[in-house]
């Protein structure tokens, strides 16, 4: 018999480490080659993790509540062979044997400092390599970061709390100088971002239920507070009627299903629409660093979806503009079962640049989502219900039962004005109203 080591893998980039949240097996039972044998946890979704060989385990060394590296073993397999420690990498090469030594991070951030940089760091904070080379590249000290307050674990730095503090990074206020005249200091002077008030302490009566809130419940939290703190949020409203969508998809949904055995939902179409209309305009796909203005190359949207705990994820169908219906449909599928099975990676919820809310799943007419960071939009799409409409036709108007829907922009009204904002609703409305009903899937 051999020993086998199971070890953390690799997550997706920026991801370091998580937090075993249950094991699925004891110590003594026997796994199945790839049986999944632990739920973790990181500061971006739940996953499992599967153990690439079959064995009985043996001792597991990372408990619940624990934190775990990438690389860095978690438990031990008993496992047919002979001699030696075994460990993933010798039985499935693509999953890293351990956690990168000093020099090989060194040879990972150089190429991504620039020549100016002088930043150095004492080690006192935890960094990821990821966002240690933004610091460098945004020249931030070590002072500077440990003023932010991180969203991972432990209150760690993340990628997006580092790139939220360089988007607002210009706005936090500055001395001026002692020689500068008053007038001129005042003018110059970013005024400071007023911190949100305490939340009340709540009194608890005789009946009343205390419920903690979960790990991914206090991320959610954290960020819609950021979220809200960071970007001024304006909504537009449009009356949308899809009785075109509506029969095309009644027209072609089951023989879909039939010819590549997944279902046609309202989402592919509603994805399609938008792509669309942020072709016509690209100044909705940007995000904010400061005082510029990043204009995405890459249509990635992101999709929230409700999970069985209550809790809210976000995928993201990375390039969308680039899948035909089909591919949206799938795409959209595959996203919506792994994240409701906890089969999600890190970067499937990683770099979206607009995201879709479908409140109307839930039966509501209409919503206002709040922004997710550093995206400057979202777009909520509200219930599909029968309703008596005036149509204009070549003998006069008449009243008719259409099938129509209710959605809502919310924007960003740093970079997005009212003008982009309307018409770019205007255009996914144009879209979907007059959807063509010999479009092929």
């Amino acid at each position: 018999m051999a020993e086998y080591k199971l070890l953390l893998p690799s997550m997706g980039e920026g991801v370091m480490e998580a937090t075993i949240i249950t094991w699925l097996f004891n110590e003594g039972d026997t796994v199945k080659e790839d049986d999944s044998v632990v739920e973790i946890a990181t500061d971006k979704v739940d996953s499992d993790v599967p153990t690439p060989v079959s064995g009985k385990i043996v001792k597991i060394l990372k408990q619940k509540d624990e934190v775990a590296k990438v690389g860095e073993a978690i438990a031990i397999l008993e496992i047919e062979g002979e001699g030696g420690n075994t460990t993933s990498e010798e039985v499935k090469t693509e999953t890293p044997a351990a956690a990168p030594d000093t020099e090989t991070l060194k040879a990972i951030e150089e190429p991504l400092q620039t020549a100016a940089s002088n930043v150095e760091f004492s080690g006192e904070l935890y960094l990821s390599p990821l966002v240690k080379s933004i610091a460098q590249q945004e020249n931030i000290s070590e002072s500077e970061l440990k003023t932010i307050k991180g969203s991972g674990l432990e209150g760690r730095i993340t990628k997006e709390d580092i790139l939220s503090y360089v988007a607002n990074r210009g706005s936090q206020p500055q001395a001026a100088p002692q020689q500068a005249a008053p007038v001129q200091a005042a003018v110059s002077a970013p005024q400071p971002v007023t911190a949100s008030a305490p939340a009340p302490t709540v009194p608890v009566a005789a009946g009343d239920e205390i419920i903690p809130m979960d790990r991914m419940r206090k991320i959610i939290a954290e960020n819609m507070v950021k979220a809200k703190q960071i970007a001024p949020h304006v909504t537009s409203f449009i009356e949308t009627d899809v009785t075109n969508v509506v029969k095309w998809r009644n027209k072609h949904k089951d023989l879909f299903e039939k010819r590549e055995g997944e279902k046609l939902t309202f989402m592919p179409i509603f994805v399609k629409a938008v792509v669309k209309a942020i072709q016509d305009y690209p100044l909705i796909n940007v995000s904010v660093n400061g005082e510029n203005i990043i204009k995405k190359k890459n249509i990635n949207i992101g999709m929230a979806t409700a999970l069985p705990d209550g809790n809210l994820i976000v995928p993201v169908i990375k390039n969308a503009d680039q899948l035909s219906l089909s591919g949206l449909a799938k795409a959209i599928n595959d996203l919506a079962y792994r994240a409701r099975n906890k089969k999600l990676r890190p970067e499937d919820t990683q770099g979206a640049t607009y995201t879709i809310s479908n409140v109307g799943s839930f039966g509501n007419l209409m919503g206002t989502p709040i922004i997710p960071q550093p995206q400057v939009a979202i777009l909520a799409i509200g219930a599909i219900v029968k309703k008596p409409a005036v149509l204009e036709t070549k003998d006069g108007d008449v009243i008719a039962i259409r099938q129509l829907m209710f959605m809502s922009h919310s924007y960003d009204h740093r970079v997005v004005d009212g003008s982009l904002g309307g018409m770019f609703l205007k255009h996914v409305h144009d879209y979907l109203q007059n959807w063509d009903m010999n479009t092929e899937i």
